[in-house]
């Protein structure tokens, strides 16, 4: 303990170096800008500077980036919970009770809140980087192909398992995000599947305007015949912060949150995305009012918020530790690392310990400069919302395609999220839940290279999930959980069932 004590001092020694603060602030807000603007995310902004770094000190450089990395996870929920927009994919849950409560007229504490909650998920997510590295990323290490498909799979069945709703519904929205997940070039065989001799959508459908048109776009048709803005107050320091009654209730989801992210932060794939859907799913389970999700309650926006923070910390582990990229954000910063000589892996710690160590203390510095720049923003941003929407819409819907077109240069992609937006109008319509989409989009294509690369594994024997101890213990705990989601559903039937009978037996 005391040597880690000592070698975080070494990294607090690094990290306040005026270069490395002013750089890190800029990366920050960076970040925050880029997270905030739909379409763009982590990935677009870090590769977008990255080649500003190459002449840079490889401390800076990784500092620079990394402020961008998790600035964009802060930045991203200000536009879900003001606009309903994503800002990006990670952000997607926080849009359902995070516009609900700008609704109620909550704007300002659950934008503290989401601030509140990433900055201490950071806090815990680099307390874990610095304290279990080495152990946790071995761990990752073990996962392969089938542990990847269990993995997946139980998350398709936490999705059953805490949907409040109808699970019919839920599950059906996500079997559609797996259908549109199938679309584009078939990673085994290189076959074009289902574009319709589009050549863009060979690279698949993309999160970003799938999300964006069914949060976004769908939103602006639903409130567009609405002649006024809803009435905002002009917030006072004191209607900012969040009640004690707030606090209460976000406490024990942003510990979660943080824990749950940073477990999930470590394993391959997009665990950002992934994490936030898992939290509030557990939120809304744990809740003795699981009616409020949906309707403005503060633990589905600190939970989600959390995680994704948590889990964007949690991705440096195998990266710094192990050298192994687990998103192609930390590829990318890999290669900004590798420009200037250095080898992340095993050795980075032995070798370069100012580097590793400036690094892990510059996000210590990281997570304060954001929660010092994001709070008394706050009323700033709520202060958006009194914009009348004539004015307000336009912009809105302009920023939603510039945003889109932006990560790749695709009019399609422009297409595909209006064609979203009039989906999702329609589904909310319906009472359906638009959520599971974006997970199903997400989890599809990770879901069936895992799979069809297990059964390559073992000749295209089933046996090899039982044959694997990680494997076979996530499926047993996916099934228990579809069990449990299916019992009510399997009661009710039984109770119907003995009611008819007793009717045919009076008559």
């Amino acid at each position: 303990m005391l040597e880690t004590f000592n070698s975080l001092m070494l990294g607090f020694s690094v990290a306040f170096q005026p270069q490395v603060l002013l750089y890190a602030f800029a990366g920050c807000i960076i970040g925050t800008l880029v997270g905030m603007m739909p379409g763009l995310g982590p990935l677009a902004g870090i590769s977008l500077l990255l080649p500003a770094t190459f002449g840079l000190n490889p401390i800076i450089a990784i500092v620079l980036l990394a402020g961008v990395y998790y600035g964009a996870m802060y930045g991203g929920s200000t536009t879900s919970i003001l606009m309903r927009i994503p800002g990006e994919a990670a952000s997607v849950m926080t849009c359902v009770d995070g516009y609900a409560m700008t609704q109620n007229g909550r704007a300002g504490p659950a934008l503290a809140i989401a601030a509140i909650g990433s900055f201490f998920a950071g806090t815990v997510g680099v307390i874990g980087l610095m304290l279990l590295a080495p152990t946790l990323a071995s761990f990752a290490l073990r996962f392969g192909p089938p542990e990847y498909t269990a993995l997946l799979l139980m998350g398709l069945f936490v999705l059953a398992y805490m949907s409040g709703g109808s699970m019919t519904k839920t599950l059906a929205m996500a079997v559609l995000g797996l259908l549109l997940g199938m679309i584009g070039i078939d990673a085994m065989s290189g076959y074009t599947r289902f574009s319709f001799g589009i050549i863009e959508l060979g690279d698949g459908v993309g999160i970003v305007p799938v999300a964006v048109g069914l949060f976004g776009v769908s939103e602006i048709l639903l409130t567009a015949g609405q002649q006024e803005t809803p009435r905002v107050q002009n917030p006072t320091l004191r209607q900012l912060i969040p009640s004690k009654e707030e606090f209460r209730l976000s406490a024990g989801p942003i510990m979660r949150g943080s824990l749950l992210g940073f477990m999930i932060g470590i394993i391959p794939g997009s665990a950002h995305i992934i994490s936030s859907f898992v939290s509030y799913g557990i939120e809304r389970r744990m809740s003795k009012h699981p009616e409020r999700f949906g309707n403005g309650a503060i633990e589905g926006v600190a939970g989600p918020e959390s995680a994704n923070n948590a889990a964007a910390t949690g991705a440096f582990v195998p990266m710094l530790a192990l050298g192994i990229p687990t998103s192609p954000v930390t590829a990318v910063m890999i290669a900004a690392i590798m420009i200037h000589g250095i080898s992340p892996g095993p050795m980075l710690i032995q070798e370069q310990p100012d580097l590793f160590w400036g690094f892990v203390a510059s996000m210590y510095v990281g997570n304060v400069v954001l929660l010092i720049l994001n709070l008394p923003m706050v009323g700033l941003f709520v202060n958006l919302l009194r914009i009348p929407y004539a004015y307000l819409y336009p912009c809105i819907l302009a920023f939603c395609v510039l945003g889109v077109y932006s990560v790749s240069n695709s009019i399609v992609d422009v297409w595909i999220m209006l064609a979203m937006g009039g989906v999702g109008y329609v589904l909310r319509k319906f009472g359906f839940d638009l959520a599971p989409v974006a997970l199903g989009l997400v989890l599809g294509p990770m879901l069936e290279l895992s799979l069809r690369q297990s059964l390559a594994m073992s000749g295209g024997d089933y046996g090899i999930f039982l044959q694997r101890p990680i494997a076979v213990t996530m499926l047993a705990l996916g099934l228990l959980l579809l069990a449990l989601a299916l019992k009510p559903m399997i009661f009710k039937s039984k109770d119907w069932r003995s009611k008819v009978g007793l009717e045919d037996q009076v008559e």
